[in-house]
């Protein structure tokens, strides 16, 4: 049975940084792209970043760019999200997702196209 389960959120004062976890369970990393998303109370889910099965493709959102680090430990079959420079616009659940691979296990995409696996989510709250 395909699993992920996120960790790592929680209460972090603006411009301090935290690191979610994805871990997988029930395949293996190198045959899916993940990706992570986030979802305001009341808004569209929204692509975050994400990596591609292979590992040697990311993508980030625009909101992401310079601030938040995707990253993967094959051995233990886990994603990563650096977040840095956390903002309080940066609050809501944020989930990872996995889509198979591809032909070529080189492409990941943060348009939430094709992922069908997903995670229960970890709160993140950016505070003073």
């Amino acid at each position: 049975q395909l699993q992920l389960a996120e960790s790592g959120g929680g209460l972090v004062q603006p411009g301090g940084s935290l690191r979610l976890s994805c871990a997988a369970s029930g395949f293996s990393l190198k045959y899916f792209a993940i990706g992570w998303f986030r979802q305001a109370q009341g808004k569209e889910r929204e692509g975050v970043s994400c990596i591609s099965a292979n590992g040697l493709t990311t993508n980030y959102a625009n909101s992401a760019k310079g601030r938040f680090t995707i990253s993967r430990d094959i051995a233990k079959n886990t994603v990563y999200l650096q977040m840095n420079s956390l903002k309080p616009e940066d609050t809501t659940v944020y989930y990872c997702a996995a889509v198979g691979g591809g032909a070529t296990g080189s492409v990941c995409n943060v348009e939430n196209i094709g992922y069908d696996y997903w995670g229960q989510g970890t709160q993140v709250t950016v505070s003073s």
